[in-house]
């Protein structure tokens, strides 16, 4: 290999170095996205409750205590494409148009059992609509706020370690453990 080579070889290999470093830092940033998308500190309260109402504090610490409104943010903004975005953005105003119908007042006014009880209700319309949709209709706001208050609480540090049984390192394989009523499912 003479030093022409060399030097066109080198220079392929950092380039698809650098090309690929890109691509890696860019993470999941969506290219359709819309990057002036931003939630408020209000969006975000408002993100919490719903969380909470999907999953409440009991023996364990809720979903407002691990932050999942600021997770569905983050998530929405960095990673869906732009139609999702809109569709996520336009089911927070519908969420609250609906419970201002139903309950008279704003989410946040609201009280726990109003709140429960329409969320209850979007639940009911989402899974009939999601049961009828064609493979090419966007998904359900709702269900979007559902996964997303889910995936949010069960992966944070609260959710795996509260809620679930977490193990940092689980050891040995073991294929078949005794359930007792009242375990925890596991995290790892």
């Amino acid at each position: 290999m003479n030093r022409r080579e060399a030097i066109s070889s080198v220079t392929l290999l950092l380039g698809g170095t650098l090309l690929g470093a890109e691509a890696f830092l860019a993470g999941c940033k969506s290219p359709a996205a819309d990057l002036s998308l931003s939630f408020s500190a209000d969006d975000i309260s408002f993100l919490n409750e719903v969380a909470e109402t999907i999953l409440p504090a009991t023996s364990s610490p809720g979903a407002k205590e691990a932050k999942v409104g600021d997770f569905m943010a983050v998530i929405v903004k960095d990673c869906y494409e732009g139609k999702d975005q809109t569709i996520f953005k336009e089911g927070m105003i519908k969420l609250q148009e609906a419970c201002k119908k139903s309950a008279g007042k704003s989410f946040m006014e609201a009280t726990p059992e109003q709140r429960h009880d329409l969320l209850v209700a979007l639940d009911k319309e989402q899974k009939e609509y999601q049961d009828k949709k064609k493979p090419e209709d966007p998904t359900h706001y709702f269900r979007m706020m559902k996964e997303l208050t889910l995936w949010g609480y069960f992966t944070s540090e609260i959710g795996a370690t509260k809620a679930l049984r977490y193990v940092a390192v689980p050891g040995k394989y073991e294929g078949c453990i005794p359930y007792k009523k009242g375990d925890k499912a596991w995290a790892t």
